[in-house]
């Protein structure tokens, strides 16, 4: 039995908003995407280029905040090779983005053994420790939660409500989503449609290189083969979940990252195996029932010739 006493459920809590940054960064990004109208399928590899190439930075420079400037840098890199293909020369959106997953896969890898000459793992560079200041800690219930997170959590937060603001109460933000809806009207209207379309796509490669980023300094210090494990795809099943809405992508990111969460309570009762299926499950039963009458902008996918 599962003794459910306050520090368990704190526990439980604090890991389930650590596990939602990297989920909640990359499902803002693909909401930039989708909302300028390019399918954001290509997550799961800006992802991975950010949590390797962090490692890189942090590795080459001894700061964890230079290391995160590269896998920012290197998430837009990515998302690049999606926009040029798709924007550019109109290849399908989804077989870009999986073009970029690939990619990914295969080059972060071969740049593990050229770089450090190991092939699972790279070497343990300085990461990012908890925020937990004592006027934090000493806060009754919510202060243990919010004090175990590093500083990459509350970015995370700001950057939600940022983008939030951004998309709805901006007119750079209607503009973009004008683009996403109708991109033969709002090229009609005199607006660069191509510009908003890679603006979208680099936010969505930035974004997710900092999701990546926080998976490898914020939790690890270091760079696993495949650390995203799928974090990419999911995000994707959240920013349609969230009707690409930061908000949404909140909500739906806390709701993924709970399950996660629940991993380590019970591996001790039910086989390991079983429990790390736990959030692909939920990711599963989300878009057979959770994404009934959502709709993505209209113009995604669609071309304007300019």
């Amino acid at each position: 039995m599962i003794d459910f006493d306050t520090g368990l459920v704190i526990s439980i809590l604090a890991s389930t908003l650590r596990r939602t940054v990297p989920l909640l960064l990359a499902a803002t990004g693909g909401a930039f995407s989708m909302r300028s109208g390019v399918i954001d399928l290509g997550l799961e590899g800006m992802m991975l280029a950010g949590s390797f190439f962090s490692v890189m930075g942090a590795w080459m420079t001894g700061s964890p905040w230079i290391g995160l400037i590269f896998g920012v840098v290197f998430g837009i890199v990515f998302s690049m090779l999606h926009a040029v293909m798709h924007i550019n020369y109109k290849v399908n959106g989804s077989i870009s983005g999986m073009a970029v997953n690939l990619l990914a896969a295969a080059m972060t890898p071969l740049l593990l053994t050229i770089v450090y000459g190991l092939s699972g793992k790279s070497e343990i560079v300085e990461s990012f420790s908890n925020f937990n200041p004592d006027w934090l800690m000493s806060i009754p219930f919510l202060g243990p939660i919010l004090g175990s997170q590093n500083v990459i959590f509350f970015i995370a937060m700001a950057l939600v409500i940022i983008s939030w603001i951004f998309m709805f109460k901006t007119t750079l933000g209607l503009r973009m989503r004008m683009v996403g809806e109708n991109p033969h009207a709002a090229s009609a209207v005199g607006l660069n449609v191509k510009a908003y379309k890679y603006f979208g796509v680099a936010m969505s490669g930035a974004l997710a290189g900092l999701g990546g980023a926080y998976l490898s300094l914020g939790q690890m210090g270091m760079f696993v083969k495949d650390m995203t494990a799928g974090r990419g795809y999911i995000a994707v099943v959240i920013n349609a979940f969230g009707r690409y809405n930061p908000f949404g992508a909140l909500a739906g990111s806390a709701f993924f990252g709970f399950f996660d969460a629940l991993q380590t309570i019970f591996q001790s009762v039910f086989p390991s195996q079983l429990v790390m299926m736990t959030p692909y499950v939920v990711t599963i039963l989300v878009i057979v029932f959770g994404l009934k009458g959502g709709r993505s902008p209209a113009g995604t996918g669609k071309h304007v010739e300019e």
